[in-house]
């Protein structure tokens, strides 16, 4: 077993689409960065690689890099996965908490891990997506961005655990 963990944030800008957990939010503001900025999944990456001692996502996909420009993180995601089923690793469960002040995200927290689960072939139930404010502080609490943290536990491919009862 190996955990890792992952964390981004991304500042909240005019003229761009919010894209969290390969999710379109309906808000006036999106991130800003140089793929689509989706701050879920970019942990949820981090985290992944990490784990497997595979680096970050910035060594794998840099932001200096025209390939990587506007890419839709769940192609990031992707990547990820296929590099530790190279490693002959596979996803037993991943946890992530959302930071944002705005908008409220609740309503989409069940897509954004169905395309998690869908991604990294596991269950729904082995993924677990939360959202909470910074209760007025700092840069997210000021709503100037969002930010997101994952914890991801890696096994053997050959492990049966499904997440249930672990």
């Amino acid at each position: 077993m190996r955990v890792g963990i992952g964390y981004d944030i991304h500042q909240l800008v005019s003229g761009r689409k919010l894209v969290l957990g390969g999710v379109t939010i309906p808000f006036e503001k999106g991130l800003l960065g140089h793929s689509d900025a989706d701050v879920l999944l970019h942990a949820v990456c981090d985290a992944i690689l990490g784990a497997a001692a595979l680096g970050d996502i910035g060594r794998h996909f840099p932001d200096s890099s025209d390939e990587f420009k506007d890419i839709s993180s769940i192609v990031l995601l992707e990547k990820t996965y296929e590099m530790i089923k190279k490693k002959g690793l596979k996803v037993v469960n991943v946890d992530a908490t959302i930071f944002a002040q705005v908008p409220k995200l609740y309503p989409f927290h069940t897509r954004m891990e169905e395309n998690i689960a869908q991604i990294i072939e596991c269950g729904i139930n082995q993924i677990n997506i939360k959202a909470t404010t910074a209760e007025g502080l700092g840069p997210v609490g000021r709503k100037e961005g969002i930010a997101a943290v994952c914890v991801v536990l890696l096994s053997p491919r050959e492990y049966v655990g499904n997440g249930e009862n672990e």
